[in-house]
């Protein structure tokens, strides 16, 4: 408890003392031994005056500032650019060849009898970069057409939206089944078209995705024939030596892995899908 007293003491003595320094660094003025302060016009003269300036900051060089492009609005292009990756899911499924590669390894996976191994993750993965790897030389001609304009204020971004749509219109029209473009048509009751570049989007967007889905299902069902077959000699065998509580799976399984890896299979497999895009 001394101590405590004795320590508050001694701040008390420090706090005064300061406050007495600095009362005493004012200018004063001593008439007949009082002390005077000065005039506050007096003290406002001894101050030195530093006029304050209002205008735009100064730039900062780790500030972040977000330009309009083609001439727009910065927050018209944050809500554009907000818009457009939440699309960017739909997009890569519906208009790029992301479907059909993931399916194909799907069917791969089930016809090897594994469940979790290659696990979802590295089969999403591994179909983005293949679908990265075909879609390089439109993204490129997209880019060039239509977004390098669209920053050097030449076009608008609805010029540049037409641009962009054209390479991936020519994509799509040449994978898609004229069976499912005629089957939207008619849905939509729309007239048939001269050409395929006459097709609007609200045909050919669900035509090319059905046509995509329908063409992993063949390649599937074509990669699961073989292992298939395996299966159906190892159950035959574990059924004719009389081996009935054994699951013919746990011997098949082994089979399959290793006659997909004597073939090298992820080399034929993943050569055959690019090819099917040329």
């Amino acid at each position: 408890m001394k101590r405590f007293l004795l320590m508050q003491g001694v701040l008390w003595i420090l706090l005064c003392s300061a406050s007495i320094a600095k009362a005493s660094s004012l200018p004063t003025v001593v008439r007949s031994g009082s002390v005077r302060l000065m005039p506050l016009q007096a003290l406002a003269a001894a101050v030195p005056y530093k006029p304050i300036r209002l205008g735009p900051a100064a730039a900062d060089s780790n500030e972040l500032r977000i330009t309009g492009l083609g001439g727009s609005s910065g927050q018209l292009t944050i809500v554009v650019l907000l818009t457009f990756l939440t699309l960017i899911p739909s997009i890569l499924i519906c208009m790029t060849p992301f479907a059909r590669l993931l399916i194909v390894f799907h069917f791969l996976r089930q016809a090897l009898g594994l469940q979790t191994t290659p696990s979802n993750q590295t089969l999403i993965g591994l179909s983005m970069i293949m679908t990265f790897f075909l879609m390089q030389p439109i993204g490129d001609k997209i880019y060039h057409e239509s977004i390098i304009p669209l920053q050097d204020g030449k076009i608008t971004a609805m010029d540049a939206l037409e641009r962009g749509a054209v390479p991936m219109r020519e994509f799509m029209s040449h994978y898609v089944r004229e069976k499912d473009v005629a089957l939207f048509l008619e849905m939509a009751k729309e007239p048939r078209p001269a050409n395929i570049k006459e097709i609007s989007y609200r045909v050919l967007l669900p035509a090319y995705i059905l046509s995509e889905i329908k063409a992993g299902f063949q390649i599937g069902a074509v990669l699961f024939l073989p292992f298939l077959v395996v299966d159906m000699v190892v159950a035959s065998i574990t059924t004719s030596v009389g081996m009935m509580q054994l699951p013919p799976v746990v011997i098949s399984t082994p089979l399959k892995l290793l006659l997909f890896l004597m073939v090298d299979g992820w080399h034929l497999l993943i050569g055959a899908l690019m090819r099917s895009f040329n």
